[in-house]
This record gives C-alpha cells, structure tokens and sequence, in this order.
C-alpha cells in the first residue's frame, strides 16, 4: 500500500475483500456484504469514487441508526413471465440493485427480456457497475433509479424531482462494452459537496442558489438546486426514470422520497428499473461483435477536433481506468480507508 497525499492505492481484490468485512462488520451477512462491495469496489475501478466504496460513509452511518436494515433480504414477486416487482425491504441499495439485475437476467434468459420493477431500496451505487455485470454475461440493459429531490421543476422555485440516474449497456463480445451512466442534473450533488470540503468554487452551470440563481458557491448550490442536463428536456427525462422507477413500482417518488441527508434514519423508499436484453437471441456472438466494433470504428474515425482529444465511445474511460487500476492498485482516500478499516474490525 503506498500513501501519497492522503491517497493509498490497494490491490483490488484486497479492496473487495476489505469492503466487504467492513459491510459484515455493519451488520450484513457474509454473501449481502459481499455483493455491495462488488458494486462499489467495481465503481471505484472505473473511476467513479463519488459513487464507490466513498459511500461507506453514509450507508454506515444509516445502517448504524436504523435507517437501512442491515439483515433484510429482498423479496421478489413474480407478476406475469417476464416482470417481476421486488420489494428491498429497506435493504443496502446495492443490495437490492444485485437482486433486481439477478432476477432481469434470469427472465431475459427465459423469454428474451425481462422487467424488474424494485421498490424499499436505497441509494444503490452508480449504474455502470451493473450494466458491465450485465454485459459480461451478453445482456443488453436499461436501468434507471430515483432519488432524493434536489431539481426543480422547470419554471418551478423548489426542489420537487431527483436527479433520477439513467443508464445503458450494449456488450460486445470481445469486452469493450458499451456502457453510459448519466444523472439527469448536470453534476451529482457528490460533486458539489467534495467542492465545498476542497473549498472550490463551482462552474455555474452546475447549480443554483435557493432564489433559483446560478451560483459558483458550493455552499450555497447545497442549499439550492441542481439543474437538469438539456434544461426541460433533462426534466421531462428525469420525470420518466421516476415514473417507471418510483410510481409503477410501488415505491415513492418526487416529493415522497425521504432524504438521506435530512432524515438519516427514515426508509427512503427509493425505487429502480431493470430493462434485460439476452442479445444471445438475437445473432451469435461473431455477429454482435462485429456489428459493435464496427459501430464504435464509424466514430473512432471521427477527426479530432483537438489532437489529444480523440473521440470516444461510452464506456472507453471506465475500461481503462479499471486496467490501469488493476494493474497500479485501487487509490482510496484516507477518510474511506479508515472507516473501512474501522468497520472491518468489527467483523474480525
């Protein structure tokens, strides 16, 4: 393990295999604390340490007060051949995220695609660490969660949506996957608040005070709104992912979502979607692999505009940064390192 400015980079297994003691030390049995960790772990492989094991910090202190259940086991109700409804139960996000993506793959293997519907969940983790799960295994995915509000309404003066994540996965055969992981606000509120402890300002297009004004002020974007990608076209696409995540599932949704943040040891109710697709039935994998190496040359081959620019497919980034970091050790900040480490003792 080498430190380097309150970094420390571990091998990734040992990183797994210390997530998932720390989980085990909170509280969850030995395979649930094995499968968060897996989300996480992944996540941080591809760079998204806003939405990795960083996240320890907040399931641990909900877990502690009861705001998470650390024994619950989802449940899953079958409701025609391929939907299914699955009920957390106020389980670990990622948890019930793993249930949800087990169950859409199950289906989609028997009938081609498979719905899954979830609601008593929390947050889960990024997307991209499932649609990669998905993809490893030859299904296509479409996977979507609410949140807590943070957006207003367009033309609206407070928070009434989530920034509801939306993401995508197409495999290719060979591994370079197609996977894009988006919120439906232009930064995760992550972001802004990792600002505010760097005491850095903000671009201004992230956020707006609470008169709905943009801001540069962490600080003050905390306090107000997070503004939606595309402007009412980024609203009207978070209202879908919150209908079909939170509504149609049973969970809550818009203003019914409880906030982590304000009431740590309330359920949150949070909801997701699982769109599978077994794209085995639809051609060989000869021919989905040359159909999506060829979708991503036709972009490739795009002139930069800028030389050390080159265009990119969704999911280029994560795949490299999980092979460098494969290969260099994961960094972990110091904060999660010891919360990791103070949790994990618990289970030893």
């Amino acid at each position: 393990m080498n430190n380097n400015n309150d970094l420390s980079t571990l091998p990734a297994d040992e990183l797994r295999r210390l997530g998932t003691q720390a989980f085990a030390g909170l509280g969850l049995a030995a395979p649930a604390a094995a499968q968060v960790a897996e989300v996480l772990v992944l996540a941080d492989l591809f760079g998204l340490t806003t939405h990795g094991l960083s996240r320890i910090e907040s399931y641990g202190e909900r877990l502690a007060c009861g705001g998470i259940s650390a024994l619950a086991t989802p449940v899953e109700e079958q409701v025609a051949p391929a939907l299914a409804r699955l009920d957390g139960c106020n389980a670990v996000g990622p948890l019930v995220g793993m249930a949800a993506l087990e169950a859409g793959m199950r289906m989609a293997g028997q009938y081609g695609v498979g719905l899954v519907l979830a609601r008593g969940s929390n947050h889960f983790g990024p997307i991209a660490p499932y649609a990669y799960l998905a993809a490893q295994q030859g299904f296509a995915s479409i996977i979507g969660s609410n949140a807590t509000t943070t957006i207003a309404p367009s033309h609206g003066s407070d928070a009434r949506l989530g920034n509801s994540p939306l993401g995508f996965g197409v495999p290719n055969p060979n591994g370079d996957h197609f996977i894009l992981d988006m919120a439906m606000s232009v930064v995760a509120r992550a972001k802004i608040r990792n600002a505010l402890k760097r005491q850095e300002s903000i671009p201004d297009t992230w956020a707006t005070d609470s008169q709905g004004r943009p801001t540069v002020d962490p600080r003050a974007a905390l306090d107000g709104f997070l503004l939606p990608i595309g402007g009412h076209k980024g609203y009207g696409l978070a209202l879908v992912v919150d209908l079909l995540g939170g509504l149609l599932s049973g969970a809550a949704y818009l203003t019914h979502v409880k906030s982590w943040v304000d009431a740590p040891d309330e359920p949150q109710n949070l909801g997701h979607f699982f769109i599978l697709i077994d794209t085995k039935r639809l051609g060989s994998n000869d021919w989905l692999q040359a159909r999506m190496s060829d979708f991503a040359a036709i972009l490739h081959l795009s002139p930069a505009v800028e030389a050390d620019r080159p265009v990119i497919v969704p999911g280029e980034i994560e795949r490299e940064k999980m092979r460098h970091y494969l290969h260099a050790g994961v960094p972990v900040d110091a904060t999660t390192l010891a919360l990791l480490q103070r949790y994990a003792s618990r289970a030893a």
